[in-house]
């Protein structure tokens, strides 16, 4: 399979459709031009690995963001939509689900090795109708254990489904910079601070503030892998300093913006 350098004008062919354990492609995208794929299934599962740039997957009640050196498993099955913006790079592998059983049930972003970053670019290589047995079959039982073992980042971010919080969800996103407080947004929503809050933890797995914190690091690193700047990203996000930005930013990821982009970038 070709690497991909252009999203318009290619021949696919649908995953599915192709009777083999994993069928992968690379893509090599200078401009993506805010590329997006609606909601849709495979019954295959599928690993996204980006090299340059950033993705961002909404699946089934979630929002993942995968920068660079990274990748999201999609389980077969799940309802999920892409966007891209900006230049592109990265692997795409579909895993046959009676292959698939050691890998993640759920959907979850993944730290890439540089095995598995090889295996991925060997197999994009491979024809779609590749022969199976010999090397093709050594490649492919090695890969899917590089996929297992590969370890979960925490760039997720769960979406409420309730209307009221989904509203205030929405205007969190479209104004990040917005630093109202609890009582703020349970006024906006015609809600008590009490309910916002306990609805929010219901809905979501966290308190109201640790989700929009969760929302300034998907946020951040979304950016980050976008080529902004630290200074930009602490201001879109409303941080009166950088230095607060990048405490919160440690903290929930352990280590400062800088160097988690510089680790991605230079291994």
């Amino acid at each position: 399979m070709p690497i991909l350098s252009t999203l318009q004008n290619f021949e696919w062919i649908e995953p599915d459709d192709v009777p083999r354990p994993i069928v992968a492609f690379g893509a090599q995208i200078s401009d993506t031009d805010g590329f997006e794929l609606e909601p849709h299934r495979h019954r295959k599962g599928q690993m996204l690995l980006v090299e340059r740039g950033a993705l961002s997957c909404a699946v089934e009640g979630g929002l993942w963001i995968v920068p660079p050196r990274s990748a999201i498993w999609i389980p077969g099955g799940a309802l999920h939509a892409i966007r891209a913006t900006g230049a592109l790079e990265g692997y795409n592998a579909f895993v046959d689900p009676a292959m698939d059983g050691q890998l993640p049930q759920a959907c979850c972003a993944v730290s890439v090795t540089p095995l598995l970053r090889e295996l991925l670019a060997r197999a994009a290589h491979l024809p779609y109708f590749y022969e199976e047995g010999g090397a093709n079959a050594r490649l492919v039982a090695v890969l899917l254990d590089e996929l297992a073992a590969a370890q979960v980042e925490d760039l997720h971010l769960p979406m409420p489904s309730d209307p009221r919080l989904r509203k205030v969800v929405n205007e969190m996103m479209a104004s990040p910079a917005d630093r109202g407080t609890l009582k703020i947004w349970a006024q906006r929503a015609a809600m008590s601070e009490r309910s916002l809050e306990r609805l929010t933890n219901r809905q979501t797995g966290m308190s109201f503030g640790r989700w929009r914190q969760q929302l300034g690091i998907v946020l951040a690193v979304k950016w980050l892998a976008g080529g902004a700047s630290i200074q930009q990203v602490a201001g879109d996000l409303g941080y009166e300093s950088v230095p607060s930005f990048v405490t919160m930013f440690r903290k929930a990821l352990g280590t400062s913006p800088g160097r988690y982009m510089a680790e991605r970038h230079s291994r």
